[in-house]
């Protein structure tokens, strides 16, 4: 694959403090950047937009909500991509490592590249006791059930357009990553991890820094892996 057409998804809720870093870290050389707006009612639309990035609105609260709208506004854009990359937008991740992310993907044709949050390259309370636990679990019962090779459900990961669209992705909330995964597993497809750095997030986790949150996003995980344990 020469230069490939490269489109970034940037789900945002009040990021309006670190969305301006985030899009500026991310190499030129990619075609669009699209920040979702989850609901937001700070400035994040307005330094988003300031920044370059194309912003659209889904009002309707959900991690897989905004990507999901993300996903619709590409299908109808006239140049498809090749490569859809997602990252967050509280400047936890670190987009100048979308180089590295693709790179599988274009040297050798895998389908899929998450980015894992490795234990050396995290900062020290970048990633809560919940989250850790969480990752922890949720991959060796993926190993368990599936044979998966999966370390972490990091959001910073690139995936074939085409093979996107494939996985027929529903899950409007916490699921999202793991969906991705668990259906990547099941098709067989070519998946490899990137060990990439992870820095503490600018503001307040809407997930993991609530009880609230990281239980449902528990749920929501386990829900899937169990779901597809017996399918």
């Amino acid at each position: 694959m020469k230069e490939p057409h490269i489109k970034v998804i940037i789900p945002a809720f009040n990021e309006a403090n670190s969305i301006g870093r985030v899009i500026a870290d991310i190499p030129k050389h990619v075609n669009e950047v699209i920040v979702v707006s989850n609901n937001s009612t700070d400035k994040t639309i307005a330094i988003a937009e300031s920044a370059g990035a194309t912003v659209l609105e889904e009002n309707q609260r959900g991690y897989g909500y905004a990507c999901l709208k993300g996903l619709a506004y590409i299908k109808e854009s006239l140049v498809k991509p090749d490569i859809i990359v997602f990252l967050d937008g509280d400047y936890s991740d670190y987009p100048e490592y979308l180089d590295a992310i693709v790179r599988p993907i274009i040297k050798c044709d895998v389908d899929l590249v998450i980015g894992a949050r490795a234990k050396e390259l995290r900062e020290d309370g970048s990633m809560t006791t919940p989250q850790i636990f969480g990752n922890w679990l949720a991959t060796r019962l993926m190993k368990l059930f599936f044979k998966s090779r999966f370390t972490d459900l990091g959001p910073f990961r690139a995936i074939k357009y085409e093979t996107l669209l494939g996985l027929e992705m529903e899950d409007k909330t916490y699921g999202w990553t793991v969906e991705m995964q668990l259906k990547a597993l099941k098709q067989r497809l070519a998946y490899t991890e990137v060990k990439v750095p992870y820095r503490n997030r600018i503001g307040v986790s809407k997930i993991s820094g609530t009880l609230k949150g990281a239980i449902f996003a528990g749920v929501k995980i386990l829900g899937w892996i169990f779901k597809y344990s017996f399918k």
